[in-house]
């Protein structure tokens, strides 16, 4: 960690290893996990350590407050089952933490997987820190995140889903009056989308998987890779109140 962000040093804590040497402790928790598992990880595709970034108002709190909310969040998020790091900086006009926890647990039995919804899930536990600390938090957070592929600029072009997002967005933002009227929207060269039969789903054009990844979804196969359910894009137009039949999408 950069000392003259941290007050020399002074404003990191860690868990489970020590903050001076924490990479090496933690690669070595990482060999220790294969080792105990069978399980190799791959140090060029897998995810081996994550990070959480945790910033405050300007003037609202002391270093020294972030750093042991910043600890506290990480002891919440990881329930104290993996190595982590936190460095509170102070170089900026607000005052901001950086998490840094490893992606297999200190028991060498497990490895962290990420979740669709972990953004929200961790500002919540943020947000709850905060308001027991009684310290403001943001209301109504705009969407400015970045995917991956967006922070890399021209290096890397969008994900496939990346531009589904993209393409859903642009529909919903034209206030489509309907349903169809937002399938109309979304009926452009880059999205195409099949709402003829269902279950339909937005899906890229010539991205498959290879066959070897083929899968069963609802009595057919299918190589495309499910994007976007129509039936479940439906309930953003439904009249209040009411609900899309139970049970699941019929086969063909």
């Amino acid at each position: 960690m950069n000392p003259a962000k941290t007050r020399g040093g002074e404003l990191v804590s860690s868990y489970g290893c020590d903050k001076a040497t924490a990479a090496a402790e933690m690669l070595l928790c990482q060999k220790e996990y294969e080792d105990a598992t069978g399980r190799k990880l791959n140090h060029k595709k897998d995810v081996l350590l994550y990070q959480i970034r945790q910033s405050f108002a300007p003037g609202e709190i002391t270093p020294e407050d972030a750093q042991r909310i910043g600890y506290e969040l990480a002891m919440r998020w990881t329930k104290g089952r993996y190595q982590f790091i936190v460095a509170t900086h102070i170089d900026r006009g607000h005052i901001h933490n950086h998490i840094i926890y490893n992606a297999v647990s200190e028991g060498h039995d497990r490895k962290y997987r990420n979740f669709w919804g972990s953004t929200f899930a961790v500002r919540r536990a943020s947000d709850r820190l905060c308001l027991e600390n009684n310290l403001s938090i943001v209301e109504n957070p705009k969407p400015t995140g970045k995917s991956y592929g967006e922070w890399l600029g021209d290096k890397k072009p969008p994900s496939g889903q990346e531009k589904v997002r993209r393409g859903i967005d642009a529909a919903l933002a034209e206030k489509p009056a309907d349903f169809a009227a937002f399938l109309a929207a979304m009926e452009r060269p880059a999205l195409p989308s099949s709402a003829g039969a269902a279950p339909s789903r937005f899906s890229l054009r010539g991205r498959r998987r290879p066959r070897a990844a083929v899968k069963k979804r609802w009595g057919r196969t299918t190589r495309r890779r499910p994007l976007w359910s129509v039936s479940r894009a439906s309930v953003l137009f439904l009249p209040a109140g009411q609900k899309l039949p139970a049970g699941r999408p019929p086969a063909r």
